[in-house]
């Protein structure tokens, strides 16, 4: 398959994240309505995490395998291993330590009574500092989608570079459909809050989520490496999980724990539904 064509099966697989965003511009959604959008993102990144962890796995499974068939030695599970829960913890807590200092910036310094208001004391916020916490999980997310992306790019670059172009064009069909879904995952939380994005911070959102898939198609058509996919799921699934728990808490303060119920059943059943395409692909 030729370069130009392979990027514009990258670029296709990408761009349908799109198609989720515009629910971010509803007016004064339903108080039922956000909890539903709110669970349905909830059950769209738990199969996401699942997805990552589950590819993540594989090499180091298949390190395991070579050394149990004494074809290798502990070295590569020991390397992929490494390289896995590494990347886990690099993203999660460092997200959590990005939080918390996010959330100190504009806190009153303690320069001593009776020198200023509580108010004059504060420092201004600036650039995402002064974002609203949905805004700031909307970013989250979509940056943890752009991680995983990236690998699903990795995929369609290094089957079209090896002739494989029944299965690179399966992948795309089944990454653009998963695609479509993970839109829905990044406005859920502004609908949730109430906020109302501007076109461009949903463009921006967009972009962070989507490009990636592009880009990895660049990279995974020159070359592959197994250790990068490896690092980039990891980081992947460590800031999906972030995502995740705070969603939760959420969809907890909202009461009507049915609706919680029903939105993350029907985002798990988009995630498998749509991997089905791909499956049925043999990839």
């Amino acid at each position: 398959m030729s370069e130009s064509r392979t990027l514009i099966l990258g670029f296709i697989a990408g761009v349908t994240i799109l198609f989720g965003l515009p629910f971010g511009r509803m007016r004064s959604p339903h108080p039922g309505l956000r909890q539903f959008l709110n669970s349905l993102a909830i059950g769209i990144l738990v199969f996401l995490l699942w997805d990552v962890l589950a590819h993540g796995w594989e090499p180091v499974d298949g390190a395991l395998a070579n050394f149990h068939d004494d074809a290798a030695g502990l070295g590569p599970v020991f390397g992929y291993g490494a390289i896995l829960i590494g990347g886990l913890a690099v993203s999660l807590m460092g997200l959590v330590y990005y939080e918390r200092w996010l959330d100190g910036r504009g806190r009153p310094r303690n320069f001593g009574p009776g020198a200023m208001a509580v108010a004059e004391l504060a420092t201004p916020r600036a650039g995402i500092a002064a974002w609203s916490a949905a805004r700031r999980l909307a970013l989250l997310i979509a940056v943890g989608i752009g991680l995983h992306n990236f690998g699903e790019g990795l995929a369609i670059g290094g089957s079209a570079a090896s002739g494989e172009i029944s299965l690179a064009t399966v992948l795309v069909i089944g990454f653009a459909l998963h695609n479509a879904t993970e839109g829905f995952g990044i406005v859920a939380p502004l609908a949730a809050d109430g906020d109302r994005p501007s076109w461009g911070f949903l463009a921006a959102m967009g972009a962070i989520g989507g490009a990636p898939t592009f880009v990895g198609t660049i990279v995974g058509r020159q070359f592959t490496s197994e250790a990068m996919s490896v690092a980039f799921l990891a980081l992947a699934g460590g800031s999906i999980l972030y995502v995740i728990i705070q969603l939760i808490g959420v969809a907890q303060r909202a009461g009507r724990k049915e609706l919680l119920y029903w939105g993350v059943l029907a985002g798990l059943a988009a995630g498998f539904i749509t991997d089905m395409v791909v499956t049925a692909g043999g990839a």
